[in-house]
């Protein structure tokens, strides 16, 4: 039991380092073949957004992640997150920058743990079941608060 504990720590830290230095890496190269004013940043908000954007923009990078690792944990899905994020693109981004950077959120999901993960592992099953009780607890919050 304390050896599983202590191999789901290490996943865990290790898919964290991970994360990171691909982010910063990615950043870097990003910023680097782009000239000034052309980044566009999934975390970059107008005024005009609604109040509930960011935590949309959450359940984007939670629908990635779950394209990854649901079928990595041979958990079969239909639709599949990736259709679903595509039925959601459809049902609530008319603007192509909003849809941009939605479809950035999902692809730093997927990427966030496609470096990390090979095969399932208990950590992989438990960010799997944390991601699915987020994002279910994001739908109901901006149902509920919004009628979204």
């Amino acid at each position: 039991m304390l050896a599983t504990r202590r191999a789901v720590a290490h996943d865990l830290l290790m898919m964290k380092q991970c994360i990171r230095s691909v982010c910063a890496g990615a950043l870097l190269l990003a910023l680097c073949l782009m000239g000034p004013g052309q980044v566009v940043s999934a975390q970059e908000s107008t005024a005009d957004e609604p109040p509930f954007e960011q935590q949309l923009m959450r359940l984007s990078e939670i629908f990635g992640a779950l394209h990854f690792l649901r079928p990595l944990c041979k958990k079969s899905d239909t639709p599949n997150w990736r259709d679903q994020m595509e039925d959601f693109l459809d049902a609530e981004t008319l603007d192509e920058n909003r849809r941009r950077r939605f479809i950035e959120r999902f692809n730093q999901g997927y990427r966030g743990f496609s470096v990390a993960y090979r095969e399932c592992t208990e950590a992989a099953r438990i960010a799997m079941a944390q991601y699915l009780t987020e994002g279910e607890t994001i739908i109901s919050d901006v149902t509920s608060r919004y009628g979204r």
